[in-house]
């Protein structure tokens, strides 16, 4: 029985997982977005994530744990420059991932893991539609449509009623 063990091996032993895992991370770090399996990018967010938040505070100790699992200076730079000054004010979820389809060879399902601050797009949309839900209602309530009609016909009337006072004025 396999309880407790959510663990996913992904077909390699410990050092092959953890080189990989190492490797992956520094990628995601320096590129700010990598292509890869849903499986493995699932296993690397696991294991990127506390290194990020680790980055936060930028103190010797905390340099070298972090050099450790990545092995890799530059990307040490890149996180404790550009990468931690983005997510000083973040409480976690650094990471994003996005389902592309299936490989043509095996069909795996293949995805975009990126970092959350790093992508000016989807920066910009989330602007946009923070600015939206601002001005719009999101309450529901049950008699939903009959309460919509009563607020809608006393605006519609005093819109309507305005313009004809306007003609007569006229």
């Amino acid at each position: 029985m396999r309880h407790n063990k959510k663990f996913n091996h992904l077909g390699r032993n410990k050092a092959h997982r953890d080189a990989m895992l190492s490797n992956m991370a520094a990628s995601l770090i320096l590129h700010k977005r990598i292509s890869t399996t849903l499986a493995k990018a699932k296993a690397l967010r696991v294991y990127v994530e506390p290194i990020i938040t680790r980055s936060k505070d930028d103190t010797t100790h905390s340099r070298r744990i972090v050099f450790s699992y990545l092995g890799n200076k530059e990307a040490v730079k890149e996180l404790y420059g550009p990468v931690s000054e983005k997510v000083a004010n973040r409480p976690g979820g650094y990471t994003r991932i996005l389902r592309t389809g299936y490989r043509l060879g095996d069909n795996a399902e293949m995805c975009i893991i990126e970092l959350v601050d790093f992508n000016e797009n989807m920066l910009k949309d989330a602007k946009a539609s923070t600015q939206k839900k601002a001005t719009r209602r999101t309450r529901r309530s049950r008699g939903g449509a009959k309460k919509q009609e009563e607020a809608t016909t006393p605006v519609a009337e005093t819109q309507a009623e305005a313009p004809a006072e306007e003609q007569k004025a006229e």
